[in-house]
C-alpha cells in the first residue's frame, strides 16, 4: 500500500481518527438519545442522518421524521452541540424529483445549509447509484449473482430518464455520500483513497466508505478493544456505519453496558473525534483530491464483493 495513502498526520498531535455515521432508521423519541448522552459525555462529535419530510404512504422502514416536533427539537440541540446532520432520503419511502427537491429545501430551511453527507436507504427508488449500480463490468455479474438479481433495477436517482431522477441536485448540493462498507476497524486503510470522485459516477462529487456495525452487536465486535488498540496503533481513520436506534438501549432506555464501557475506552484514547464531513474535508486538504482510476475501482469493487460474501445483504 502507497505511504501517502496508508497514514495521515492527523491534528492538535492526534494519533488516529474516529466518528460515525447514524442511519435514523427506527429512530423515535426515546429510544436513541441516551445514546447520544453518552458520546457526548465522552466527547465525541459524530454524524445523525435524519428524513426531513414526513411521509405520505407506508414506510419502507419506520422511524421519525423531522416533521415530528420532539424528535426534531432534539436533533436541532445535537447540531448545537457540534453533531453534524446528514441526509437519509427525503422521506422514509420513495418518493420522485419534486418531493427530493422539497427534501433538500426543507432540510435547508431547518438545518441552515444542504447536506455536506448523505447514505441511500434501504430500498428507496431514488438511490443514486446503488444496488447493482454500485459496481462495474465482471464484478457487477457476480453481485447480481449474490443478490439473485434483485437489485438489477433498484436505483434510478442517476437515470435521467426516470421520475426519480435528482443526481444534477445530488451534485450541487450534496458534498459526500457513502458506498462500500468493511470489517476493517480501520476503513481508510481498507479503502484508501477515500474520499474519491468515479468518473464513471459523476453525480456524486465524493463518496466515503465505512466499517461495518448496522446494530448493536456488529458495532461492539467492530470497537472491541483489540481493534481500538490496532486502530490507534496505525494511525488509522474510522468512520462506522450504523443505527443507533437498533437496541443499543434497553426497553427501559439504559444505554447497554458492553457499548458504554468500550466507548468511555476509545473515548479515553489520543483520538479525533469529529463529524464524518470534518474529518472527510481534512482527508481531502492533506492528501488532495482524488479522482478514480478503473484499476482503482475493480480493486475497491472486489475487497466489498468479499466483504459482501462474509456478511451478506445489501449494504
Amino acid at each position: 500500500m502507497n505511504e501517502q495513502h496508508s497514514r495521515i498526520r492527523w491534528p492538535n498531535g492526534k494519533s488516529f481518527a474516529f466518528t460515525v455515521f447514524d442511519d435514523t432508521d427506527f429512530a423515535v423519541p426515546g429510544n436513541f438519545e441516551r445514546v447520544y448522552g453518552l458520546m457526548q459525555d465522552c466527547g465525541f462529535r459524530t454524524t445523525k442522518s435524519v428524513w426531513p419530510c414526513a411521509g405520505t404512504r407506508e414506510p419502507l422502514v419506520r422511524g421519525a421524521t423531522c416533521d415530528d416536533p420532539a424528535y426534531l427539537a432534539y436533533v436541532l440541540g445535537l447540531q448545537r452541540d457540534g453533531f453534524e446532520i446528514g441526509f437519509h432520503g427525503t422521506t422514509n419511502h420513495s418518493v420522485c424529483r419534486p418531493d427530493i427537491q422539497r427534501g433538500l429545501d426543507r432540510f435547508r430551511d431547518l438545518f441552515g445549509h444542504d447536506p455536506r453527507t448523505m447514505a441511500n436507504h434501504a430500498d428507496l427508488a431514488e438511490n443514486i447509484y446503488w444496488g447493482a449500480a454500485r459496481v462495474s463490468g465482471a464484478q457487477r455479474l457476480v453481485y447480481n449473482v449474490l443478490t439473485r438479481g434483485r437489485m438489477m433495477n433498484a436505483s434510478f436517482g442517476h437515470r435521467e430518464d426516470s421520475p426519480h431522477f435528482w443526481g444534477d441536485l445530488c451534485r450541487s448540493r450534496v458534498e459526500y455520500v457513502r458506498n462500500f462498507i468493511t470489517q476493517n476497524i480501520n476503513t481508510a486503510a481498507a479503502f484508501p483513497k477515500m474520499p474519491y470522485h468515479d468518473p464513471e459516477r459523476p453525480y456524486v462529487n465524493q463518496w466515503f466508505s465505512s466499517t461495518e456495525g448496522p446494530d448493536l452487536e456488529s458495532f461492539v465486535r467492530a470497537v472491541s478493544e483489540a481493534n481500538q488498540d490496532r486502530l490507534e496503533a496505525e494511525g488509522g481513520a474510522c468512520i462506522m456505519y450504523t443505527h443507533f436506534a437498533i437496541r443499543f438501549q434497553d426497553k427501559s432506555g439504559d444505554v447497554d453496558p458492553t457499548f458504554r464501557r468500550l466507548l468511555t475506552r476509545l473515548s479515553r484514547k489520543n483520538g479525533w473525534f469529529v463529524p464524518v464531513a470534518t474529518l472527510l474535508d481534512y482527508i481531502r486538504q492533506y492528501r488532495g483530491e482524488h479522482v478514480l482510476t478503473r484499476f482503482e475501482r475493480s480493486q475497491m469493487e472486489r475487497s466489498w464483493l468479499v466483504h459482501k460474501l462474509r456478511v451478506g445483504g445489501t449494504s
